[in-house]
């Protein structure tokens, strides 16, 4: 982390609200004696969580659904918000199960992301599925998601061809291609 000072909050106000944004304008000074007017989007949840889900074969689990942002189906790991009260951990296998049919004996965090930091405060923590078993929850998406198991080498092609976009699921895909060779001595 730095040590450069953060800048004075001079002035914050909620300027529009929908029902997963909320955005502030802040009035900042910075420690040069300049200020700022900055907007920034805030989630309307407590966190959220990306699961990357690896069987024993080291294939990836992985969802194909609909982005609104982008108009179109996309290809990344499972996701989603977490609920109230609920830990990292709980939050990461409930949507596993939501939205793969499966769940995971071995959870690890591996980090926290953030996508946009100079206007977004979003973030997402990142969690290693392991030791996997099929359980399937009811979940909240508008249509069954599509399943998909991947290898590592078969993601990188993915990506390189424009098929896996999605910035928190090709940075997700490094940390647990290095966690995995961490484990493995190589």
């Amino acid at each position: 982390m730095s040590e450069h000072p953060k800048p004075e909050i001079l002035n914050a106000r909620w300027v529009a609200h929908s029902r997963l944004f909320h955005v502030e304008e802040q009035r900042l000074r910075f420690s040069n004696g300049v200020e700022r007017t900055y907007e920034r989007l805030n989630p309307g949840f407590h966190g959220a969580v990306m699961v990357v889900a690896v069987n024993a074969e080291e294939r990836l689990l992985l969802v194909r659904e609909y982005g609104g942002g982008i108009g179109d189906y996309y290809l990344s790991f499972p996701k989603g918000a977490l609920h109230a009260e609920e830990s990292v951990l709980d939050a990461a296998n409930r949507e596993l199960m939501e939205e793969t049919g499966f769940g995971a004996h071995e959870l690890e965090v591996l980090s926290e992301m953030a996508l946009s930091p100079s206007y977004m405060g979003n973030r997402i923590t990142v969690v290693l599925a392991r030791n996997l078993f099929e359980k399937k929850l009811p979940g909240d998406e508008p249509e069954p998601l599509e399943v998909c198991w991947y290898g590592f080498e078969e993601l990188l092609a993915l990506q390189a061809s424009g098929d896996l976009q999605e910035g928190y699921a090709v940075a997700a895909l490094f940390l647990v291609r290095e966690r995995m060779r961490t484990d493995s001595g190589g």
